[in-house]
């Protein structure tokens, strides 16, 4: 049987990968501790659930508009005048199974064949496997951990060709945790405006920021701007929603459209239940989104003090988001023998294998000078995974 070519561009997450390999072992019975996966591990908040359980008592269970129920693109659009100062209008929004499913849809509507898409490195997983399914072409530009991985407007100038598209940003990012300030988004919506680029600007981490940042998102900075701009977001992260599958598009009516004329034709609309909870965590959850982030901030500190009085480990401290990215590469070889440490893959199998924790690789985000470390674990869990880490980084050579 002949498969599409586009099929043989891509490879499986591998931050799927990572945990599946995890719950296999767990099911054997093997302790395996589990930071692989980019899961809240707080229950739903009660206002959703309600919502939900209510939806199933009033019968509210039929198909909804393929672009999302009224009452959600409602709840999404006080959210975006609420929390970022940007007015939608209905015809503006979109909602879909996830918000990686929102960008997926968005690869469908804007992506042609050689059409060139920017990404910064590191990068979440999937957006260059996306690009390649829609036939583009993933132009990766490496960051500089000494930067904070963030894009540089020099370093995105030097990017642009004729066939250069869309500007992929993700602020926090996944898996940095780094976050773009307004002055940097400013200078990258002037170098945006002025080659036509178009911005999917993923937010989905945007309620995860400590140390008194706050989130900017590019669509606020202008009206010329904000036109240019497709924000992806979504309710699995903020309320610990991960299962609802409820992210949103908010862009220019003409982009929406197309995009809800795709969705009538692949998955029709959302689920009917997690629009009606989704709406309720938009509108009451709040408070529970501020508790779950304090807690997060004090796992981050603690993890990342842990990490970096490791031997031969360095980690930066990210401003949001719930990951680590500490960088490994004094603890890899150049070695040929069965014991050595190339790569961020042969790590990660390591510290699964002998350590029993599971991380992800760095060069699934394009970096394998680093792992990714979730933090989204109970601090009982944090402290004996970082334990395990530490026993074993002390038995490996450091190398300058």
């Amino acid at each position: 049987m002949k498969l599409s070519e586009r099929v043989g561009k891509i490879k499986p997450s591998a931050t799927m990968a990572m945990a599946s390999r995890a719950k296999q072992m767990s099911a054997q019975g093997i302790d395996v501790v589990d930071f692989s996966l980019g899961e809240p591990d707080f229950d739903t908040p009660e206002v959703a659930k309600a919502a939900a359980i209510q939806a199933m008592k009033e019968g509210y269970t039929k198909y909804t508009p393929p672009a999302g129920a009224d009452d959600l693109k409602d709840a999404i659009i006080e959210k975006f005048q609420r929390d970022n100062g940007l007015k939608y209008e209905r015809s503006e929004i979109i909602v879909s199974c996830g918000a990686k499913h929102s960008l997926y849809n968005i690869a469908q509507v804007l992506y042609d064949r050689g059409d060139e898409v920017i990404i910064p490195a590191p990068y979440w997983v999937s957006y260059p496997d996306q690009t390649l399914l829609n036939d583009a072409v993933p132009v990766i530009i490496k960051t500089k951990e000494e930067e904070r991985f963030l894009l540089s407007p020099a370093l995105l100038e030097r990017a642009i060709t004729p066939r250069s598209k869309v500007l992929i940003l993700n602020s926090p990012s996944n898996p940095t945790g780094s976050a773009y300030d307004a002055k940097t988004l400013e200078n990258i919506a002037e170098i945006v405006l002025k080659n036509g680029l178009i911005v999917v600007s993923d937010e989905i981490y945007e309620k995860m920021l400590y140390d008194r940042k706050e989130h900017v998102s590019i669509a606020s900075l202008g009206p010329e701007i904000k036109k240019q701009t497709l924000i992806v977001n979504g309710v699995s992260k903020a309320f610990s929603m991960t299962g609802w599958r409820i992210g949103y598009i908010a862009g220019a009516k003409e982009i929406v459209a197309a995009l809800t004329t795709v969705q009538s034709q692949s998955t029709s609309n959302p689920t009917s239940i997690s629009q009606k909870a989704a709406a309720a965590a938009l509108r009451g959850g709040a408070s529970f989104t501020q508790e779950m982030v304090a807690e997060f901030g004090r796992r981050r500190d603690y993890a990342a003090d842990r990490l970096n009085g490791m031997k031969g480990v360095s980690c930066p401290r990210p401003d949001g988001a719930f990951y680590l990215f500490p960088n490994i590469s004094r603890l890899l070889t150049e070695g040929r023998g069965p014991s050595a440490l190339k790569n961020s893959s042969d790590l990660s199998n390591l510290l699964l294998e002998k350590a029993r924790v599971s991380t992800v690789p760095g060069d699934a985000f394009g970096s394998d000078r680093h792992i990714r470390i979730s933090y989204a674990v109970p601090m009982e869990i944090l402290r004996e995974g970082l334990s395990r880490i530490e026993a074993l980084v002390a038995e490996l050579p450091v190398h300058q």
